[in-house]
């Protein structure tokens, strides 16, 4: 007989293995009192608990029973009664997904207190105004986050009182509490509820409904949260720094540390502190917390107790620790930690110097980083001249560099963002209303709040430029203007350059210099600790990936840029890209030709150009495997565009009677369809001479190599193929060319020949087109578009947000490889081509040879290189890397 599911655990009973259940912040409070740390007492319900809430519009039934006796623990535990008229016990009531999600769930301080229990709370702890500030908070966050309250009109008649909550005295917060209710009461209908056991019911209703709030979505959304996941609920004793001082060692406070620096990721604690008040206080940002080292001189007994917790946290999770604090009347506390969001700089910092520690390994160091970490620090970089006067100095909370409009709210930032204009974020602080917009942003700038405010935690998350805490900006947001301390105003629309690595704000846009860690992958030199620690990460990777890393490339300058970023070859040549320019006129002769010599003629006269072309990339590239992509599109592509020429035609009374021959020329080739039509090796099967001028011009490319020295590897790639006879007849040709340069120069040239699998039927009979193919290269671009059946650029104009938005797809499958559909044609490509012939070379073209995500799916179906755009290969040699690491993790673990 099955065991009956269990819905609420004490945190003396579970663990850190245990998130999924707990949620991230509940396994971890579950692990710190197993390890001994000091914990406020208090129960976890689980995340099976809300998917039943979610499914269902109720909780378990078990659930009430379950609680009760676990709340009953807690009192027997702390020797208080939940809301007590005398000595009230009171609770905090937090969300706790399995992955972490700062600012986005909801939190509700001070659960217990009422009309009755205030007076209680005050005569127990002998101080009044803490009493009535606890009470004021609870209405407050309870009010907003349970019974839908709008949480502007509680900060509006903070407001009316004075500017900053800490500066209210008892009466005004006695009165503020009673216009709380009164809010409450005419927003609601209803009054603030008086009875602890319904404010505790409610609240943990109030938690799993948050899972489902907007902001949470969009969030998940952005990280590639699953949706079915749920959040736990943490119980937990109040413990409360908002005590004021009582002497020597008798403070109160409540801080958020790091055991490293998450921005830079230097060894130390860093972190807030801010006295006299509660947890939420520090994320809000709404006052600016003081520095972490601050605590030694406000109570050095207590700051020392932090670092020890703090080293053993870190050697037990053998990572950077986000750590949440309370100091009451020296008495210090720890509320919560998790594994701590870092900036790409800190992630490659922290793994390096762990490593170099031993407490992890030099594979588990690879592991902590990503490329798409590493793609962030080769992004270019403020060129600041010491002459340069800032508008402003605040917190450098994530670095990088950003040039925007001014915005100062979410909604503004999304519809310039939407628009195509890039924006920079201003608010006071930002609250998780404000996620949209952060993410639409460029760069989030703040007056008040450090490190650890919600802006600074969910930009670094993000990848996002943020500076926090500029406190010399006076902002005006109903005014959609800042002031700067010199007297400069900044309006809404203005451009200002957001410095998140020096923590500046300047007024234009800055000019952009190569990012220094950019500059280190191209010479294989560290200049400094981030850049030893990037190449260091990259070495191992290359140690121990499967897959090659090759370039799309179609200049030699392109190709040298390539190589000296690590590239293995290039996997993709686009011989069209060689006929733009100047070169156009001589396509548009091909296609003009009105007989076999006037073609011939232009094909001559684009042979040496191309030979010239494809001799410096081989030269580029020596040694190394050079894929030649035959001309891909259709031909109408170089013509001029038909309403423009049109239009020429009717303005001018003596029109060119070239462009009349153009304007013909278009007719005659215009497809409804230009994608799926003439192009590829039809193209080259329909046009005569044009696939044959290019394997001749290949061809005396390597021949010059050859006679130079060099040792030239070139491929060549007949595209779109869609059936075995396709190939046969271009092989055929190829071959042809090639046995005719081979006979004039008396050198044996060693040309592959292959294709570009981009349609689906090739992918389903790959077994019978492995028969005339050396190598297949994955076109992935065209063969999402073929396999969707949708035309991306059109796609990306018209639908694709909205199927994004409403789930339809979680990532563009242009970004990332579509496993289920194009995947699986991918892999059936693999298979069937490789039964046939087992030396037969596999690859991908597409764009998805530098996604993260596709190379580790790339590495698992057994390809054996992916290509990318230069820029993207150093990210892609690490996670071809990781890919190779993660999978013998796997294997290891299934045995």
């Amino acid at each position: 007989m099955s065991q009956p599911k269990k819905y609420v655990y004490g945190f003396a009973e579970g663990g850190r293995d245990m998130a999924a259940l707990l949620g991230g912040k509940g396994a971890g409070l579950a692990e710190m009192t197993r390890i001994g740390l000091p914990v406020p007492p208090g129960f976890t319900v689980t995340t099976d608990a809300c998917k039943v809430y979610l499914a269902m519009g109720e909780e378990p039934p078990e659930l009430g029973v379950e609680a009760a006796q676990a709340l009953a623990g807690l009192e027997r535990a702390m020797g208080r009664t939940l809301g007590a008229p005398d000595d009230p016990l009171l609770v905090s009531v937090r969300s706790g997904a399995r992955f972490s999600m700062p600012g986005m769930m909801d939190t509700i301080l001070d659960i217990g207190l009422n009309d009755q229990s205030v007076t209680g709370l005050a005569k127990a702890s002998g101080q009044e105004r803490f009493a009535w500030d606890s009470y004021r908070r609870l209405i407050q966050m309870f009010g907003h986050t349970v019974m839908g309250v709008d949480g502007d009109l509680f900060e509006q008649a903070i407001s009316s009182h004075k500017a900053n909550d800490h500066d209210l005295d008892v009466g005004e917060l006695t009165r503020l509490t009673e216009e709380f209710k009164a809010i409450i009461r005419k927003e609601t209908g209803e009054d603030f509820p008086q009875d602890p056991a319904d404010q505790l019911a409610r609240a943990v209703r109030a938690v799993f409904d948050s899972w489902n709030t907007e902001r949470a979505h969009v969030y998940r959304h952005r990280e590639h949260i699953p949706e079915d996941l749920g959040t736990a609920v943490n119980v937990q004793a109040m413990v409360f720094g908002n005590l004021g001082s009582t002497g020597e060692s008798k403070s109160s406070g409540t801080g958020v540390a790091f055991t490293r620096d998450p921005a830079t990721g230097e060894r130390g604690m860093y972190g807030d502190y801010l006295p006299d008040a509660q947890g939420e206080d520090v994320v809000a940002g709404v006052r600016d917390a003081l520095p972490l080292r601050e605590l030694r001189s406000l109570d050095a007994r207590a700051y020392v107790e932090l670092g020890d917790h703090l080293r053993t946290l870190e050697q037990h999770y053998r990572d950077l620790c986000d750590v949440e604090f309370t100091v009451e009347r020296g008495k210090l506390w720890i509320l919560q930690t998790r594994v701590g969001k870092r900036t790409a700089e800190a992630a490659f910092r922290i793994a390096r110097d762990l490593c170099e520690e031993g407490t992890i390994s030099a594979d588990e160091a690879l592991v902590r980083v990503s490329g798409a970490e590493l793609t962030r620090l080769m992004f270019p970089r403020f060129d600041v001249k010491t002459t340069d006067v800032p508008l402003a100095h605040g917190v450098p909370a994530s670095p990088g560099a950003a040039v925007g409009a001014v915005v100062f709210d979410s909604t503004e930032a999304v519809r310039r963002a939407a628009a195509g204009e890039q924006v920079v974020l201003v608010r006071r602080e930002t609250t998780p209303d404000d996620l949209p917009g952060m993410i639409a942003a460029q760069a989030v700038l703040t007056s008040r709040g450090g490190k650890t405010s919600h802006a600074a935690v969910v930009a670094r998350g993000m990848g996002k430029v943020c500076v926090c805490g500029a406190e010399e900006l006076a902002v005006d947001t109903p005014g959609r203007r800042f002031t700067a301390p010199s007297g400069a105003v900044v309006r809404e629309g203005d451009v200002v350059s957001v410095d998140g690595t020096a923590g500046t704000v300047h007024l234009g846009a800055l000019p952009l210099t190569a990012s220094h860690v950019g500059r280190a992958l191209e010479t294989g030199t560290a200049t400094d600790t981030l850049t030893d620690a990037v190449l260091g990460a990259l070495a191992r990777a290359d140690s121990g990936r499967r897959l090659q890393v090759r370039a799309n490339a179609d200049t030699p300058e392109d190709a040298v840029r390539a190589r000296a970023l690590g590239a293995q070859g290039i996997g993709l040549c686009r011989t069209e890209h060689m006929f733009l320019g100047e070169r156009r006129e001589l396509v548009e002769a091909m296609i003009l030709a009105r007989d076999d010599l006037a073609r011939e003629r232009a094909l001559d006269a684009l042979l040496p150009l191309q030979r010239a072309d494809f001799t410096a990339i081989l030269e580029a590239m020596d040694g190394l495997p050079v894929t030649i992509r035959l001309i891909d599109p259709p031909l109408h592509e170089f013509l001029p565009d038909r309403t423009e020429l049109a239009v020429r035609l009717a303005r001018t009374g003596h029109p060119d009677p070239r462009d009349r021959e153009l304007l013909a020329a278009v007719e005659r080739m215009h497809e409804q369809n230009p994608m799926l039509g003439l192009r590829g090796v039809r193209l080259g099967l329909a046009v005569p001479g044009l696939m044959a001028m290019q394997v001749q011009a290949i061809a005396e490319a390597v021949v010059e190599r050859l006679r130079d020295g060099g040792t030239p590897r070139a491929e060549i790639m007949i595209p779109l193929v869609g059936t075995v006879e396709e190939l046969r007849l271009a092989r055929s040709e190829a071959e042809l060319v090639l046995g005719e340069v081979e006979s004039e120069t008396g050198l044996t040239l060693d040309c592959p020949i292959g294709t570009m699998i981009e349609l689906p039927r090739a992918a389903l009979t790959a077994g019978r087109i492995a028969e005339a193919a050396d190598f297949f290269s994955f076109g992935t671009n065209d063969l999402t578009q073929t396999t969707w059946g949708l035309s991306r650029d059109d796609a990306e104009a018209s639908f694709f947000p909205l199927y994004i938005d409403k789930g339809v797809f979680s990532v563009s499958p242009f970004e990332t490889i579509d496993q289920e559909g194009v995947g699986r044609l991918v892999e059936l490509g693999v298979e069937a081509g490789r039964a046939v012939n087992p030396r037969l070379e596999t690859g991908v073209c597409g764009e998805h040879g530098g996604d993260p995500d596709s190379i580790h799916f790339f590495h698992r179906v057994g390809l054996d290189y992916v290509s990318c755009s230069p820029f993207r290969i150093p990210a892609a040699r690490l996670e071809a890397g990781r890919a190779s690491l993660m999978d013998t993790t796997v294997t290891s673990d299934s045995r």
